[in-house]
């Protein structure tokens, strides 16, 4: 029998990544696409020639990592460069998405989440998965989260915010909704995803 691909997504600090715990530990294979991309633009990741030649050494850290402040600022300002990025990196990612979902089928996981942060701006993932679950939550909720965790400026947070997807574009994709939002703890969102595990027989 073949897995279930089922596509995992919400803005910044919805707390799609708790969801992709929660779900890991019923059973689920999770390929999470934003920490390969990391890997890919940190030192001697696979992006960092290709992002060296094209945005040049300003943009490269000591480290020999991506410097994602400065590039965060030049995406914002200069949509193209968000474009080329991408180009870059996407790729790369969607490479290594295929080869540890095939390593998580292999291991015998019904279920295989693949965790993409912008699953709903980018036209491709929709086409491959049996299923898109959306992490919903409001807006204000999601800059106290961002803003207690990485000490990002609110205003930083709400160009974030404005640069992904709607939140609206995110619910009309989705097939499954989590709403993570105001006052929903912990416990109540992990009877929310051990409800949906159990749709998928975990």
């Amino acid at each position: 029998m073949e897995a279930i691909e089922v596509g995992l997504t919400g803005g910044i600090g919805s707390g799609k990544s708790t969801v992709a715990q929660l779900l890991a530990k019923h059973g689920a294979g999770i390929v999470d696409a934003d920490q390969i991309a990391r890997d890919t633009t940190a030192p001697g990741g696979a992006a960092m020639g290709a992002i060296r030649s094209a945005f040049g050494p300003a943009f490269i850290d000591a480290t020999g990592a991506l410097d994602r402040a400065r590039m965060r600022e030049l995406v914002f300002d200069r949509p193209e460069a968000r474009a080329e990025l991408e180009a870059i990196v996407h790729p790369l990612v969607g490479m290594q998405c295929q080869i540890q979902a095939r390593q998580a089928a292999a291991r015998g996981c019904p279920l295989i989440i693949f965790d993409v942060p912008l699953l709903a701006e980018t036209g491709h993932w929709a086409n491959r998965l049996d299923a898109v679950m959306v992490v919903d939550c409001d807006t204000q909720t999601q800059i106290e989260r961002v803003v207690q965790r990485s000490g990002l400026a609110p205003e930083t947070v709400e160009k974030i915010i404005t640069s992904q997807a709607t939140r609206r574009a995110r619910l009309g994709a989705a097939d499954i909704v989590i709403f993570n939002g105001c006052h929903r703890s912990l416990a109540q969102l992990s009877n929310d995803v051990s409800d949906v595990a159990a749709l998928f027989g975990l």
